[in-house]
């Protein structure tokens, strides 16, 4: 598993390269609070376009970053989930919380509000 951030208008992007399951998923909740912090981000997009696996712990640790978000006043977001994925979201009641979107500006623009 390896994680790749960037940063677009006070926005944390995520891409996670690999799988996420209970050996991961530690890992990952703990990188993602310290780049959100050190970047000084208000809102989060998963880039799950290189995400080859993801178990139940997944599923926690994004809403487990959602509630810590939105402590701050953020809003998180998934993008590029792939059908398997996109099926389990949807299954679990993720998409009640946190919306999906096709691509990255498309997340961009759903967290800022854009109308296009």
């Amino acid at each position: 598993m390896n994680l790749d951030f960037d940063i677009k208008n006070n926005i944390l992007i995520v891409s996670v390269n690999g799988e996420i399951d209970h050996h991961t998923s530690e890992e990952i909740r703990g990188e993602i609070e310290d780049k959100f912090y050190r970047m000084n981000a208000k809102n989060l997009i998963f880039d799950f376009s290189k995400t080859s696996f993801m178990d139940s712990s997944g599923i926690g640790m994004i809403i487990g970053r959602y509630k810590y978000v939105k402590n701050f006043g953020g809003k998180v977001c998934v993008a590029r989930v792939n059908e398997k994925f996109d099926r389990i979201f949807k299954m679990s009641g993720l998409y009640k919380i946190i919306n999906g979107y096709e691509t990255i500006d498309e997340a961009i623009d759903g967290i800022l509000g854009v109308v296009k």
